[in-house]
């Protein structure tokens, strides 16, 4: 399992005045709140209502991603942040309600390869009528709707305003969260995927990369450890920041550099990361996991990182250990020369940027350039 926080968006559909939603929300709040912190959930909560959404008013298609609106684009940044859904929604004539409908329609990729949970209250049906209306919508949204529900009848569970305790309630509540936690784990790949960048300069099959952000501080620090391990018995120390940072320090360097990441099912295989000082290219924390080296994936990462740079970069420099020899022959291979002041641990290294970047060509640069969602 993913050692990521799962993002939920508990979104309040009524925008009724008066309406039970808020209440309904409140209460789930409180009742999953303590096991989403063991599972290491996020609980968002957001109002249809607070987003304040006009019906569909963009003139391009959904799936194009194109919004010129700046309430879309508010609305696209929450959802797209999250990693499922828990909709509270009350049942309007067999049906869900319209500003729920109106909501998925404005987005697209958002919602794919995500859960949605549902907590319905209503008369008769408990709300289970909307759930049914609207699970047939978010399907074709690749929404994946849980098999586990939350149903309020409204007679029975409510009391001047708000929802009475019920044990069964809070247990039917929890359920629903960790099959929504163990199925946002489980997709996560898939999500993953379908958001890469395009990389043709990686080819191991089933493989992608993508940029990685501060929620991958875990999964950074575990590889640095897992590769580093070789660096220290080869330069006999461990005085290597790889092998020392935790992941709240991981996470402050993902701020301050560009890197990222090679996947593969969820699993970070390998990393570099790169910035600009002046008209240098620094690139660095370069690793690949050790059951995947000797397939040039190493290659092929520190060249992606070579072909981010923009046109001001003159040069490209990275450092290694003095005793580290496999990295020594990459890097030399790679034409980068050893520069003057080298100590008996570290060995610094450069090359000219601009014969590569001309070899590479624009086009190619572009390829390879990380998307800037």
């Amino acid at each position: 399992m993913s050692t990521k926080m799962v993002r939920v968006l508990v979104l309040v559909c009524s925008t009724r005045p008066g309406a039970l939603g808020p209440a309904v929300g409140a209460w789930l709040a409180e009742a999953i709140g303590p096991r989403a912190r063991e599972l290491g959930a996020e609980l968002v909560p957001v109002s249809l209502a607070d987003l304040e959404l006009p019906f569909l008013d963009e003139e391009e298609h959904p799936s194009s991603g194109v919004y010129r609106q700046e309430h879309t684009r508010r609305w696209s940044e929450l959802a797209d942040a999250a990693d499922g859904f828990i909709v509270v929604t009350p049942e309007y004539n067999y049906g869900m309600p319209a500003t729920l409908k109106n909501a998925l329609d404005y987005l697209g990729r958002e919602w794919a390869w995500k859960p949605m949970g549902f907590v319905s209250y209503g008369n008769t049906s408990a709300g289970t009528r909307a759930v049914q209306h609207a699970k047939q919508v978010v399907t074709t949204l690749r929404l994946v709707p849980l098999g586990a529900t939350v149903a309020i009848r409204i007679a029975d569970a409510t009391e001047q305003g708000r929802v009475l305790p019920d044990a069964a309630r809070v247990s039917a509540a929890t359920g629903m969260l960790e099959e929504l936690v163990r199925v946002a784990h489980a997709l996560r790949p898939m999500r993953e995927r379908a958001r890469a960048d395009s990389t043709p300069l990686i080819s191991l099959p089933g493989a992608y990369v993508r940029q990685l952000t501060a929620d991958d501080a875990p999964e950074v620090a575990v590889l640095q450890r897992c590769c580093w391990v070789d660096e220290a018995l080869a330069n006999d120390t461990l005085d290597l920041p790889a092998l020392r940072e935790s992941v709240a320090e991981v996470r402050e360097w993902l701020a301050a550099w560009r890197a990222w990441g090679l996947w593969r099912d969820g699993r970070l295989l390998g990393m570099v990361r790169a910035r600009q000082t002046g008209a240098d290219w620094h690139i660095g924390r370069l690793a690949v996991a050790p059951d995947l080296r000797g397939q040039g994936l190493g290659r092929r990462l520190l060249q992606l990182a070579e072909a981010a740079a923009g046109p001001e970069v003159l040069r490209f420099a990275l450092s290694t250990g003095a005793a580290s020899s496999g990295n020594l022959a990459l890097y030399a291979s790679e034409g980068y020369r050893t520069l003057s002041g080298a100590t008996d641990r570290v060995v610094s290294l450069a090359k000219d940027a601009q014969p590569i970047l001309a070899a590479v060509g624009p086009a190619e640069v572009e390829t390879v350039r990380p998307d800037p969602r």
